[in-house]
Parts: structure tokens; C-alpha cells; sequence
């Protein structure tokens, strides 16, 4: 079962992986109503190595980012979801606006985003390929989006018949 860590005890897990010669994946998001494309593309990037750890972004973050609406899960709870999942080792809260500064702290040995960013633009991906890791992207699970369940809930719960 994956673990909500700090980071100070997230760097000294990773020491503890990297003496036993474990490859880390680094993926990061908001994983805002968790949902199918999220399960599929976190077992997908645990495929890819031996741990992996999910950077979430903090609730203040979210906001600042995404505007006042949002979270709609706290992110407690998210990270206990994402903790639940048999295919995340570890889930580690991030403030900032990008993940850039954790990124750089546990320096992954593959760091993975979806197929909706392009490699050059990925955050952190200068930061993994100085130290010698991989930076992939994943494909994303077509129609799967927290703001298509959003959008589905609207429409069958809040449009009031005229």
C-alpha cells in the first residue's frame, strides 16, 4: 500500500532505493476526482520502474492554479485515495505552483507526465536528464477526464427542467 510521506523522509526513502538499486518514477497532478484514466495511466508509470512516487499538488496550490472552485477533494483525501492504489509507493504533498523544487530533491530515475505535454516542456525534465534519468510521456485513456465527470454531473444534476 502506498504511504503519504514528507519530503525530507520521501529524499531519505529514495536513498534507501537507490542503494538497493531501485529505479524511482516521478509523476506529479492534482488527481482531483480520482477516475479510470488516473488508475490507468499511474499503473502504466509504476510499469516503468520499481517504486513510484505521485507528487500532488497541495490544495493551496490547486487553487492558486486552477481558480477558487477547485479542489473539489481535499487534499487529504486525495492523497489517501492515491495511497490506496496498489500501483503508487508513495505520495508527497508540493506547495509550489510546479513540482520544479521536488522534482529536484528526490531527482527520479524516469520522470512521466501524460501525452498531452510534449517532453521539452515538461517541468523538472532539465533537473532528471542532468542527473542521468529518462523523462517519458504516457498516453492518456481518451475520454477519461475529471472535467468530463464534472461536466456529466452538472448536466444530469443541476439543469433544472423548464
Amino acid at each position: 500500500m502506498g504511504r503519504v510521506l514528507s519530503l525530507e523522509d520521501m529524499c531519505a526513502t529514495r536513498e534507501v532505493l537507490r542503494r538497493e538499486g531501485k529505479r524511482l518514477v516521478f509523476t506529479n497532478g492534482v488527481f482531483d476526482i480520482l477516475h479510470r484514466g488516473h488508475c490507468e495511466y499511474l499503473a502504466d508509470a509504476r510499469a516503468l520502474g520499481d517504486a513510484l512516487i505521485v507528487g500532488l499538488n497541495s490544495d493551496a496550490s490547486v487553487t492558486r492554479l486552477k481558480g477558487p472552485r477547485k479542489p473539489i477533494v481535499p487534499q487529504d483525501d486525495r492523497a489517501a485515495v492515491l495511497a490506496a492504489l496498489g500501483c503508487v509507493d508513495y505520495v508527497v504533498y508540493f506547495d509550489e505552483d510546479t513540482p520544479r523544487e521536488l522534482i529536484a530533491a528526490v531527482l527520479p530515475d524516469i520522470l512521466v507526465k501524460g501525452g498531452d505535454y510534449e517532453v521539452a516542456d515538461i517541468v523538472g525534465r532539465a533537473e532528471v536528464e542532468a542527473a542521468g534519468g529518462k523523462v517519458l510521456t504516457i498516453p492518456l485513456t481518451p475520454g477519461r477526464s475529471s472535467t468530463n465527470i464534472i461536466a456529466t454531473i452538472i448536466e444530469r444534476y443541476c439543469q433544472h427542467d423548464t
